[in-house]
């Protein structure tokens, strides 16, 4: 974990405990903010989904967690980056059953469910950038 002097904290993505810690320390943050249990369990839910299809296709990356404000309003980034591969058709990517591994293939599309904001950008042979945000209630 590398603490950046924006207020970012670092994990890297290389393996499966990477993507647990990463998962523990997201929870821990939403129960800072103090979501519900619930929250905390959708937080970490997408959290490692997105990394861990970080480790399967990407081999390596790193998670970006802040805690961020609008107005009165707190809650949650988390940008999931890498310098994979890419994804050629994002609008498949999305969609609901579309995998290239041995998933379900509700990875992507299902964070995006379970966040308040969603956004990726990839781009073949540069790699992938998704950034979730949730919002306190």
């Amino acid at each position: 974990m590398l603490q950046t002097g924006n207020d970012d904290i670092v994990m890297p993505l290389l393996n499966d405990v990477d993507v647990l810690k990463v998962r523990k320390y997201g929870k821990e943050l939403a129960a800072a903010l103090q979501f519900s249990t619930s929250e905390r369990t959708i937080v970490a839910t997408a959290i490692s989904e997105i990394a861990r299809n970080t480790v399967l296709y990407a081999k390596a990356g790193a998670m970006h967690l802040r805690l961020i404000r609008n107005g009165m309003k707190r809650g949650l980034m988390i940008v999931a980056t890498d310098e994979g591969p890419g994804i050629p058709d994002l609008k498949l990517a999305m969609q609901d059953g579309y995998t290239t591994s041995r998933g379900l293939g509700i990875g992507l599309p299902g964070a995006k469910r379970l966040m308040d904001e969603f956004d990726i950008v990839s781009e073949v042979g540069k790699g992938t950038v998704i950034t979730m945000k949730k919002w306190e209630r």
